[in-house]
């Protein structure tokens, strides 16, 4: 590992443990929803490690404690965490043209609302070590909390485990703050985007789609909206990239 990737690694696993700890807090729920399935402690640890997203996990223990088959349960998965898909093409363009497979690929073992947040937000090219150190504390985190929910999630309090799961979006909150201070364009987005899922969450027209094809419909609608009124001089944004790598 060279110096620069051993830094930016530090750096990924520094902005990672907050994220970390939002997502021990939030896991314990899991972890209940695991216990109510059947699972063991192991057995739900092992299911966060490999799918590190709240939705998807939940429906795949909803759908274990019916008695789906194997089938059903990974495409209401893939369905469920549809919406990493843009998020993995948006983080794609952040990476240097030459950025071996392998590195795409680990990176999008783990590619969440937060992970991606902090991500996309470094500046200039994004060096995969840092998304490495975040992954490095934040799957522990969430496995973890998942494991302990399956132990001991149901002794303790509803309102407990009901306040420890507010915590994530407080830290979400955290993560597109800043950059929405800094752009008028950008807090405008955030804006729209929360008064339109409001709005679909409540609008009995779109009451029969699935949380992850509302996520993908509204993402997909503001970026192009975006893109269309506020279009990125790729020119002047190659010459940031370059000053802020040298």
């Amino acid at each position: 590992m060279t110096t620069e990737n051993k830094t930016c690694f530090q750096h990924g696993m520094r902005d990672g443990c907050p994220i970390a700890l939002g997502y021990f807090a939030v896991s314990f729920t899991l972890g209940i929803a695991a216990k109510n399935a059947g699972l063991s402690a192991i057995q739900a640890f092992a299911a966060s490690v490999l799918n590190n997203a709240s939705a998807g996990e939940y429906a795949g223990f909803s759908l274990i404690a019916a008695g789906s088959t194997y089938l059903e349960t990974a495409i209401m998965t893939l369905i469920v965490n549809a919406r990493y898909l843009l998020m993995s093409c948006s983080l794609s363009q952040k990476l240097k043209p030459d950025t071996p497979l392998r590195h795409r690929m680990i990176m999008a073992y783990d590619v969440t609302d937060e992970i991606f947040g902090i991500c996309v937000a470094q500046p200039g090219y994004l060096n995969p070590w840092y998304a490495y150190g975040a992954i490095a504390v934040a799957i522990p985190g969430w496995a973890l909390g998942t494991y302990l929910g399956v132990i001991m999630g149901n002794a303790l309090p509803t309102r407990m485990v009901s306040a420890l799961s507010v915590g994530l979006y407080g830290m979400f909150l955290a993560i597109i703050i800043p950059p929405a201070r800094k752009n008028r364009v950008i807090a405008g987005l955030v804006a729209a985007g929360f008064a339109a899922s409001f709005l679909v969450n409540r609008l009995p027209l779109f009451a029969g789609l699935s949380a992850g094809v509302k996520t993908i419909a509204l993402t997909a609608s503001l970026a192009l909206l975006a893109a269309v009124l506020f279009p990125i001089d790729t020119e002047e944004k190659n010459k940031e990239d370059n000053r802020n790598e040298s």
